[in-house]
């Protein structure tokens, strides 16, 4: 498909403007589902929850066509000043409870899980927060969704990073009612992002540091 200029990159991704209505999201390794991805966006949208329109006609195992949204991430809002840590990761919590309420595609015993539920992940236009990149998702126990979020942020709050003392305040946020974290969830988190080849060999190591921190604070 056709695209115009670069609007933003990840550590996989690019993303592409197609009008001013639609983007292209291309993954720069030629891997992932970004149509069944798409499908379980349709779905939890369908349930009213805050992820951007997608266009499954036209796109293709790498390249998934959604809805251009406007505003920033929370995390650039964060750095900016325009949004508080705690505020943030109140959000995230409540991002998570909603997502969790909605019954799996597959099965009405599952629950459908984002998977990589972090500030860069979330956009915060003029009709509120979207959630974005659902390329980890897939149905499950809401205890590792908790997890994967909990220790993304956590790691970086215990790396040497001028953002370290925010991601804590944040996880302190989303942890805020800790029943939702289950010790599962949390041990199988933590193995998936070991396992994870986009992590430096740092981000691997502060896994044990980071894992201590939400068990302090849980």
């Amino acid at each position: 498909m056709a695209t115009g200029r670069l609007l933003g990159t990840g550590r996989v991704n690019d993303v592409y403007e197609i009008d001013e209505t639609w983007v292209l999201r291309r993954n720069r390794e030629g891997w992932g589902d970004a149509v069944a991805e798409g499908v379980v966006m349709e779905h939890v949208r369908a349930h009213g929850y805050p992820v951007p329109r997608v266009r499954l006609s036209d796109s293709t195992p790498t390249e998934l066509v959604m809805e251009r949204l406007s505003g920033p991430t929370m995390l650039e809002a964060c750095l900016a000043g325009s949004l508080g840590a705690e505020d943030a990761g109140a959000t995230l919590a409540d991002l998570l409870r909603r997502l969790h309420a909605i019954p799996g595609p597959g099965s009405a015993d599952c629950r459908v899980l984002h998977l990589d539920l972090h500030p860069d992940n979330v956009m915060l236009t003029p009709d509120g927060p979207y959630v974005i990149d659902w390329s980890n998702t897939e149905e499950g126990h809401p205890g590792l969704d908790w997890g994967v979020s909990a220790v993304i942020l956590a790691q970086v709050a215990v790396g040497d990073e001028p953002v370290a003392d925010a991601a804590r305040a944040m996880l302190a946020a989303l942890l805020a009612d800790p029943s939702h974290l289950t010790d599962d969830g949390l041990r199988e988190a933590r193995r998936r992002r070991a396992a994870n080849p986009t992590m430096s060999r740092r981000e691997v190591e502060l896994l044990g540091a980071a894992e201590e921190l939400i068990r302090t604070i849980a």
